[in-house]
Order: C-alpha cells, then structure tokens, then sequence
C-alpha cells in the first residue's frame, strides 16, 4: 500500500554519503527508498533497520536509462508520490591531473555517464511525480572539485562541474514547483576514500577546520537544503573552509 507521508528517492545510498542521507531523511519523517547496483545486502540491511513500512530497497544502475525510469516507478508504486530526489549516486577514478593520456575517452565517457547522464535521466523520470507534490525537490551531490581545478581526476572534476551547472540550469526552469540545489563536498571519509591517507593527510593540513569530512556533516546540509522552501539554484560547498586556502 502507498504510504501517506513525504517520500525521498536516494541513489547510491548503501553506505557513505547516501546511507547518512538516507537515514536523516528517515529520521525527519520520510519514507525512504535506498538504491546501489551491487551493494544488495547492504542496502537491504538498511532498509531492515529503518523499517521495511517506511522503507524500499530498489537495485538500479541509474546510468542505464530503463534502470533510471524502473528506480523512479518502483518508487512511486510503492509509496504513492515522491517528494525528495538525492542524486547522490557517483563514481571517480584517480589519475594524476598531469597524466593525460590516462584520462582516456573512455574514462570520461565512463564518469559522465554516472555522474551526470545518471543524474539528468532519474531527475527527468522524477520530474513529473515531484511536479504534483507543487513543492518537490532535487539535490544532487556534486564535489568541491566542480567548483574549484582539484579532485581525483580531471574528467571527475569535469563531470561534477557539468552537474553544478546542470543544477542551476534546472532550477530556472522547473520553478515554482521543484526547486534544484547541489552540495559539494571536499574529501569525506567513506569506503570509497578509506585509502586515500595522502589527500586525508593533505586537508587536515589545509583546511581551517583541520579534518576531512564525515557521512553525516554533507547529510545535514543535503537535508537543510530538502527543507529550505525559498532556495533554489545553489551549490554549497561543504569543505571545513579548505576552499579559503
């Protein structure tokens, strides 16, 4: 049966990032769908302790269009609306800024296609569903390395500028009734970065708040942003002030 209360569709929300969205996002009342294309156990370990009533795991690869469309449908089968849409779902591979050759063509194709095809094909599914809400959301998960010439690659960084700008381009054209913002973390402490003690090692020495990032300090800004009814068309970069150095 379709539920009665707000419902928040996150990509890529086994662990890191997204499971700390999508537990914020529960805890403030949302029903919840978690989606990854491989991490099923994790992802349906998370739906059980948050409540298989308010909560859906749905295996998807939002690169691949019918996925993105399924993901979106499955959804709103299951809880009757969709209120929040988190692209959090990415992917980076690390390559010396200085190695061009090894930031092949398909490399880019690759990133981009996660990282913003992914993106633009579950929001354009979404759009309709968040459209009816007349008060839905969209936040993607972006990355400081599309605000400023760092990151773990360039065609990384290339893709999550192209997501910044995709974000203000959609929030000038799908208002009054969805707002689009993004969040762009610095380095953030996550399965995926669990090896990357050089550039852990490098923030803390950098940043004014001496640290990187945690799971939950960029979900309490993507929820701030889910929340905020009169902010549209912003990426907040949530970097512990490393962009002041």
């Amino acid at each position: 049966m379709a539920g009665t209360g707000r419902v928040a569709l996150v990509t890529g929300s086994t662990s890191g990032i997204g499971a700390a969205v999508v537990r914020r996002l529960a805890g403030d009342g949302f029903n919840v769908v978690v989606n990854s294309v491989t991490s099923v156990d994790a992802g349906q370990a998370l739906v059980a302790e948050l409540g298989e009533d308010a909560a859906q795991y749905v295996q998807a690869d939002i690169a691949v269009l019918d996925d993105a469309q399924r993901l979106v449908r499955e959804t709103v089968e299951r809880f009757g609306r969709l209120d929040a849409l988190v692209n959090n779902a990415g992917t980076t591979q690390r390559i010396p800024h200085d190695d061009l050759e090894a930031a092949t063509p398909e490399v880019f194709r690759h990133l981009f296609d996660v990282n913003v095809v992914g993106a633009w094909q579950t929001t354009v599914a979404a759009m309709p569903h968040l459209r009816e809400t007349g008060a839905g959301c969209v936040v993607n998960v972006s990355s400081l390395a599309g605000v400023r010439p760092t990151g773990s690659s360039i065609p990384y960084a290339v893709s999550k500028a192209a997501l910044n700008h995709l974000t203000r381009l959609l929030a000038n054209v799908v208002g009054p009734q969805v707002r689009v913002n993004a969040v762009a973390p610095g380095l953030v402490d996550t399965p995926w970065t669990a090896d990357w003690d050089d550039i852990r090692g490098a923030v803390q020495a950098m940043a004014p708040l001496q640290r990187s990032g945690q799971p939950d300090d960029v979900a309490e800004v993507v929820v701030s942003l889910v929340r905020s009814a009169y902010v549209t068309g912003e990426v907040w970069v949530i970097d512990g002030g490393l962009h002041l150095r």
